[in-house]
C-alpha cells in the first residue's frame, strides 16, 4: 500500500500560502508571499530532499501545479531538484483543468478521494502531497493520509491560508522524527493515530 505524504511548509503561526516567492498566490490579499526562503537553512533544504527519497509521484491541486508546470521546466538543470521534480510523475486534482502538460502528469477522474484510494492500492513508492492546501484538508477529512513532513519556521504573518483550517477533523499525531535547524525551524514527521484524548490537571 502506497502512503499519502503531505508535504508542507508552515510559519509558526501555521499559514502555508505562498512560501516561495511574492507573486506565488496573492489569492485574498495575501501580501506576504515569499516568507520562507529568509528563515529557511542548509539543513531545511536536506530535510526537504529526504522527503523524496522514498517517493516517486507528487498528487497536487490545481494552484500548485500550475505554479509547479510553469517553473519547473525551464528551471536551472544545475538545480538538483529540477531533474527530479520534471522526471517524478504528477497526478493532479482538479474541477477546471481537461488537460495537464507537464511531463509524466495525470488528470484524475471522478472523485477525488476514490481516486486517490485507488493510487493508493496502485504499485509504487509513495506519493508527496505538495502545497495544495484545499486538497490536502480533502484528504485529512477522507482520512486518507498516512504521514505528515513539516517544516515550521520562525515567522509568524498573521493571516492566510493555514493547513489546519477550522473545521480541521480531530486527529491525534504520533512523532516519528522531529528535530530543529540551526536556524530555528522545526523539522517534524507525523504520523495520524487515531482520535486524541483528553484529561485535565
Amino acid at each position: 500500500m502506497r502512503k499519502i505524504i503531505v508535504c508542507t511548509f508552515l510559519t509558526l503561526d501555521g499559514v502555508m500560502q505562498a512560501p516561495g516567492g511574492p507573486d506565488e498566490d496573492s489569492g485574498s490579499g495575501f501580501k506576504h508571499g515569499g516568507w520562507q526562503k529568509p528563515v529557511a537553512d542548509d539543513e531545511v533544504g536536506a530535510a526537504i530532499a529526504g522527503w523524496y527519497e522514498r517517493s516517486d509521484a507528487m498528487l497536487l491541486g490545481r494552484k500548485t501545479y500550475e505554479i509547479f508546470a510553469s517553473y519547473w521546466p525551464t528551471a536551472d538543470p544545475a538545480n538538483p531538484f529540477t531533474e527530479r521534480m520534471n522526471s517524478m510523475h504528477k497526478y493532479v486534482a482538479s474541477r477546471t483543468l481537461t488537460s495537464v502538460e507537464w511531463q509524466n502528469s495525470t488528470l484524475l477522474e471522478g472523485d477525488v478521494a476514490d481516486a486517490v484510494r485507488r493510487l493508493k492500492a496502485s504499485n509504487g513508492g509513495n506519493i508527496n502531497v505538495v502545497g495544495s492546501g484545499d486538497l490536502a484538508q480533502t484528504l485529512m477529512k477522507d482520512g486518507l493520509v498516512d504521514e505528515y513532513r513539516l517544516t515550521i519556521h520562525p515567522v509568524i504573518i498573521g493571516t492566510g491560508k493555514r493547513l489546519f483550517a477550522d473545521g480541521a477533523i480531530p486527529t491525534a499525531l504520533e512523532p516519528a522524527s522531529v528535530s530543529t535547524t540551526k536556524g530555528g525551524t522545526i523539522v517534524g514527521v507525523y504520523r495520524p493515530n487515531g482520535k486524541p484524548t483528553y484529561d485535565s490537571y
